[in-house]
């Protein structure tokens, strides 16, 4: 068995003091601990800063606002072989890191591995569904769009090197889904896998109010638009379909 790499796990924060202080406890409960945890605090006003270092956490202030510079001030500050990502409001099962470094151990070319969710504050009866939903798009449309699987941030995880090799074209802009616009860094030439055992919990607040998916679309056309600009999309499928067949 290929040992495993160690893992620092990265979490932007701009208050979300009470959401935080679940993940971290989960965190700390996980059967293959990471070598640290380091959380961004993207200005916040409440107690984030306070529960992150109450929790062992190593404490990182970004004052550029938005989650694409709080991220890659993250990144940029680890110590770990492998980077993996949460949200506040994630929630991670006891084997999420112990899963996602061994599926990174198991294939030393894999550059990243990214999970599923499931939605744990909607109405029970609506959780499955809306879920499957909402990801199932965001990965069967975020693959037509890249030529590869994208990354989704509440939960996923990728090798230092790569980040280091994609750092220079990745966005700061606050108004790009900066896990998008990473997967589109890291490919076509790198390989992204999905794991669906890589599930965690997350809250639905992404999609309340229409502002809010308002301002999620525009989002997702900006990083589109901007990283289309580089390579369109019929050129990063003709990249992918020239690789051999094991990749991801």
């Amino acid at each position: 068995m290929s040992a495993l790499p160690t893992v620092s796990v990265v979490i932007p924060v701009r208050d979300d003091a009470e959401p935080l202080a679940a993940c971290l406890a989960l965190l700390a409960a996980q059967t293959v601990p990471p070598c640290e945890v380091v959380v961004v605090d993207n200005g916040s006003t409440d107690a984030s800063a306070a529960v992150a270092a109450a929790w062992g956490a190593r404490v990182v202030t970004e004052p550029r606002r938005g989650i694409p510079a709080a991220a890659a001030a993250g990144y940029d500050s680890v110590r770990g072989d492998v980077i993996a990502r949460l949200d506040a409001d994630s929630r991670p099962g006891p084997q999420w890191v112990e899963r996602l470094t061994q599926v990174l151990a198991d294939d030393p070319d894999l550059d990243a591995v990214t999970g599923s969710g499931r939605f744990v504050d909607l109405p029970t009866g609506l959780r499955r569904a809306t879920s499957g939903v909402y990801l199932g798009a965001y990965y069967v449309l975020g693959h037509l769009a890249l030529g590869h699987p994208p990354l989704w941030g509440s939960s996923m995880a990728f090798r230092r090197r790569s980040w280091l090799e994609a750092r220079a074209t990745v966005s700061l802009d606050p108004e790009v889904h900066d896990d998008l616009d990473l997967a589109f860094a890291l490919g076509p030439h790198g390989r992204i896998r999905r794991d669906s055992t890589l599930r965690v919990g997350v809250s639905a607040r992404s999609l309340r109010g229409r502002a809010q998916r308002r301002r999620r679309l525009d989002r997702a056309w900006r990083t589109l638009h901007r990283n289309w600009a580089r390579m369109p999309p019929w050129e990063r499928w003709s990249v992918r379909l020239a690789r051999p067949a094991r990749d991801a």
